[in-house]
């Protein structure tokens, strides 16, 4: 590995972005960022020494640095590592930091993970993604489900083995289809209560296990807004690390002719409705969607340009067809 890698430090899967210029010792690596909880901070470039010496200022061991997992390498063969400080955490050796004077001493302030990733270019926002799901499933396999053993994880991070039977675990992630329905002119936007006030978006819903791709997308549609699936066109896929690391698969998808009723299921959605390639062009073109939003000036907003579920839209609306999956 480059000893001139860069290294992110998390607690709690808030983040706390780290760049230190060089190593100066311990590890074979240097950090890039810093988490606590699901939010995030800016640092300056700094080193692996003085990381442990801020460590050190808050009565913590270097050897933590030895959980950071390796999440990317820069075009300069620079390597990129993340760690968990474990703030806010009641379980982990590391709650006695706090935030505050951890936030004084890097220079920075905490902010949410959600929020960071879409003020981010896409780059680092998925390098934060991999880093927070990376890390939460470190800390959610611990111990070996057949022994009740506890792993140990290699030096990247890219698995944890079981001493007592040898075991291998890896990170896994769920496959979640989120597809855009048309009726050929008007595209299905809907919401859910956990959505931002104003915020529509496409549909979405897990894979079971034993079914295809095609199959869960007919079923979510199905199941929370009654239509069935005439056509059905891949579009593109995007990791995302929440709630615990999921692989979105964006399709777009068209309803039969004359199919276009909804019978919207409320356990599911809070609403869901048609409209039209114009209104959607309208809401597309809008700089500050937020501050309209509030204050009334539009009827409903978009995710942000980093989701896919946004690229998802913009693509039905500049590309009124695409290329139809393999049957």
């Amino acid at each position: 590995m480059n000893p001139s890698g860069t290294e992110q430090i998390f607690s709690q899967y808030s983040t706390c972005l780290y760049r230190p210029g060089s190593l100066m010792r311990s590890l074979p690596w240097p950090i890039k960022a810093a988490y606590s909880g699901d939010e995030i901070v800016e640092l300056l470039w700094s080193t692996i020494l003085k990381l442990e010496r801020l460590l050190g200022k808050f009565g913590q061991d270097s050897q933590i640095l030895e959980d950071s997992v390796l999440i990317g390498c820069s075009e300069q063969q620079e390597a990129w590592f993340a760690l968990d400080l474990g703030l806010n955490s009641s379980s982990s050796i590391n709650a006695s930091l706090q935030k505050a004077e951890m936030e004084t001493a890097l220079q920075g302030s905490f902010i949410k993970l959600t929020k960071a990733l879409f003020e981010l270019n896409v780059k680092d926002a998925s390098l934060l993604s991999t880093a927070q799901a990376l890390l939460r499933w470190h800390d959610t396999h611990q111990f070996c489900s057949r022994s009740g053993q506890p792993t140990k994880k290699n030096v990247s991070g890219s698995k944890r083995v079981c001493p007592s039977n040898n075991i291998i675990y890896y990170p896994q992630v769920a496959p979640v289809v989120i597809t855009l329905v048309s009726d050929g002119t008007r595209c299905l936007l809907v919401r859910q209560s956990s959505f931002p006030k104003g915020m529509y978006s496409a549909l979405a819903g897990f894979c079971d296990i034993g079914e295809s791709l095609e199959e869960t997308v007919r079923r979510e549609i199905a199941e929370e807004v009654g239509l069935e699936v005439d056509r059905l066109h891949y579009s593109a896929s995007q990791h995302w690390p929440f709630p615990n690391s999921t692989l979105m698969i964006a399709c777009h998808a068209t309803v039969k002719p004359g199919q276009t009723e909804l019978q919207v299921n409320l356990k599911e959605l809070e609403a869901a409705a048609w409209f039209s390639r114009d209104e959607v062009a309208t809401v597309l073109r809008r700089n500050n969607l937020s501050n309209q939003q509030q204050s009334g000036a539009v009827p409903f907003w978009l995710p942000p340009k980093l989701a896919i579920a946004h690229q998802l839209i913009k693509e039905w609306v500049e590309k009124p067809t695409c290329s139809p999956l393999p049957a």
